[in-house]
């Protein structure tokens, strides 16, 4: 788990020169790994390579990078862990006579791979999540790469003539080439979902490589610039495609049998570690079925770790805390106050470089700041949303969707209207006034939220817009990025042979996970140096989830069916049969409260309009009415404070 940056064309400068600006990039990534840096610089080729390690296998220096290929013609630097990374080695010895290993480091097995196989031919074998950067020194070719589902981050881009990568921004924004200018579309982006997806940025000129995708630059040409090939070597679409054309075929104990095994072995694979390992567990499912499965494999009692807070509509650490003694593993948790939380608003810009709004990135760095002080490897329940229908939208879906369609619009519009007659103080008190017991049987869970998504789902028409009701926070009708109309349609994908609770679960997979909760993850862990680790990701994991039948997932109005009674092998259902919770925060209530001055300030009419990105006037309204407890807009006013908040921290 490291980071990685580099540039190619040097406008021919000196070694000194082009050794210093590497330096500055590396620093400013120097979380990502701070056991060593390394910097490999060809000035003939006009390229160089910088690595930041954090050791997780094989700790010696034999695994520093960038490495060089055993015949000399590749380098690398790379970012990740390749799970299968042993059985590659066996692989390449039984087919190669003159394989000998120096190290017992992945990076070793990587560039083996690539030196024997060719790059485009190895990547197909790589089992993990990685960025990484090839040079092939034969043919003059920079190829960068990123994993299947996005979990190492890789941007890149043009500085002028310069063509730069790195893991994070900031490295990018080291090198003397940079000049910040803001991508008003992609800003309309992160306004509309909370984060910006792959490929756009926040810069102009600098892109996300998506996942499973491969970037060839070939520096032999002379004037590459715009000349990159970008190459889909793995597509979740093809894979629902194969997932589909090959359905599961046994009955449900046969599935529930299979995911066990499948888990189990990705999840043993995973606690291969030269380091103290662990994994976050939130309380939820996800979570728990990772550490469950986790302790039923490992000899020694697993280290888990939870936050937990004193408002009880967020605090799920008491259901933690009963899972881990029930497992019995090595549990810490923490509660965090108020104050604690508030003052990590500040390093919110740093931490993830572009404008993020997902509130959730809070807890999620506390609790890997948690994880730090004992282990330097979590793993995370992160993805089975994603895969096993997981989320309110997908179980609404499938059980509404085809009534919606058959209700007249006049009627959807009255009944929406009524809907928003309903002040969200109204909803907190039906909330807070019910029993557990009664919330748990209706759902209720955060109720102001969900009835504002129902609102909008009434007034959606046709699929993907009902779809957007769900996922986009300010209205695609409303201008809230001056100069810009909507929302980029190509984001939203159409996969035939898919349900509508299926289409959704397909864009997630696609957009929301990799630019939402693995950004997230990805940047909340590693701001601590902390390597994550996702099981449900592995591409076994992915294939099984698309093959089963929907009703394995989404039954008798459940989501996730399947990784419940799975779950139920492993703990009683009173720890984890309750209402969808997530990992969030009274937003709604700060703003009104401890948070007030700090929003006023951003808010400010006046500034908004000396700065002429957003509509003051959409942005009063809302705040206006929050404020006075009318409506409930947290989310979208989160969405602007986390821009404004990045906008104030940035240097242009």
């Amino acid at each position: 788990m490291c980071g990685i940056a580099g540039f190619y064309n040097f406008h021919h400068n000196s070694y000194e020169k082009i050794s210093n600006i590497s330096h500055k990039m590396g620093d400013a990534i120097f979380h990502r790994g701070p056991d060593k840096f390394g910097l490999w610089i060809d000035v003939s080729s006009e390229i160089s390579f910088i690595h930041r390690r954090l050791s997780i296998l094989d700790l010696s220096d034999a695994g520093s990078q960038p490495m060089i290929s055993p015949s000399q013609r590749y380098v690398i630097s790379y970012n990740g862990e390749i799970y299968n990374h042993l059985k590659l080695r066996r692989k390449l010895e039984k087919e190669f006579d003159d394989i000998h290993w120096f190290s017992q480091c992945d990076t070793e097995t990587i560039i083996v791979a690539i030196d024997k196989w060719g790059f485009h031919f190895a990547i197909k074998y790589f089992s993990g999540m990685f960025s990484l950067a090839v040079f092939d020194r034969k043919t003059k070719q920079l190829l960068l790469a990123r994993d299947r589902a996005g979990e190492k981050p890789l941007y890149f881009g043009w500085l002028n003539n310069v063509f730069i990568f790195a893991s994070e921004l900031k490295a990018i924004k080291k090198h003397p080439e940079f000049i910040s200018k803001i991508d008003k579309k992609s800003l309309n982006l992160q306004m509309k979902l909370g984060y910006i997806p792959a490929p756009h940025c926040i810069y102009q000129d600098i892109y996300k490589l998506e996942p499973g995708k491969i970037l060839t630059l070939n520096t032999q040409d002379s004037n590459p610039k715009g000349k990159e090939i970008i190459e889909e070597y793995w597509g979740i679409g093809e894979e629902v495609i194969r997932a589909k054309s090959s359905p599961f075929e046994g009955n449900f104990s046969d599935a529930l049998s299979h995911l066990d095994g499948l888990l189990k072995t990705t999840i043993s694979s995973q606690l291969i570690s030269d380091v103290p390992i662990g994994a976050f567990l939130s309380g939820g499912i996800d979570s728990s079925l990772v550490v469950s499965i986790m302790q039923s494999v490992s000899s020694s009692p697993v280290n888990t770790f939870t936050i937990g807070f004193s408002d009880k509509k967020f605090n799920e650490a008491n259901f933690a805390r009963q899972t881990a003694y029930h497992l019995g593993t090595n549990h810490t948790e923490h509660f965090v106050s108020p104050e604690e939380v508030l003052n990590i608003i500040p390093k919110l810009p740093y931490i993830y470089d572009e404008p993020f709004s997902d509130s959730s990135q809070i807890p999620t760095f506390l609790v890997s700041e948690l994880a730090k002080k004992s282990v330097s490897v979590s793993l995370s329940g992160d993805a089975g949303d994603e895969l096993f229908a997981g989320y309110n939208r997908h179980v609404y879906s499938k059980k509404w969707g085809p009534i919606l369609n058959k209700i007249p619009s006049t009627a959807k519009m009255l009944m929406a209207s009524i809907l928003n007659l309903i002040k969200p103080n109204q909803l907190n008190f039906l909330e807070l006034s019910s029993s557990r017991k009664l919330n748990s049987k209706l759902g209720i869970n955060n109720l102001s939220n969900q009835v504002d998504k129902i609102s909008k789902a009434l007034v959606s028409d046709g699929d993907l817009n009902l779809y957007k009701s769900f996922i986009c926070h300010w209205a695609e009708s409303s201008n809230i990025v001056l100069g810009i109309d909507s929302i980029h349609e190509d984001i939203f994908f159409h996969q035939e042979g898919l349900s509508l609770s299926e289409r959704m679960m397909f864009n997630d997979f696609k957009n929301y996970l990799p630019g939402d909760i693995l950004t997230k993850v990805d940047r909340a862990a590693m701001a601590v140096s902390l390597e994550t680790r996702i099981p449900f990701l592995n591409e076994d994991v992915i294939n099984f989830a698309w093959s089963l039948p929907e009703d394995m997932k989404i039954y008798q109005g459940q989501g996730k069916y399947i990784l419940r009674k799975l779950l139920e092998q492993y703990l009683p259902k009173s720890l984890y049969e309750r209402p969808k919770q997530g990992f969030a925060l009274p937003i709604e209530d700060w703003l009104r409260g401890p948070l007030i001055d700090w929003a006023e300030t951003l808010l400010d009419p006046r500034l908004l309009n000396d700065q002429g990105f957003l509509n003051e006037r959409d942005i009063q309204i809302k705040w206006n009415e929050h404020k006075s407890g009318i409506k409930n807009h947290q989310t979208e006013l989160w969405d602007v404070l986390m821009f404004q908040s990045w906008l104030e921290a940035e240097e242009f």
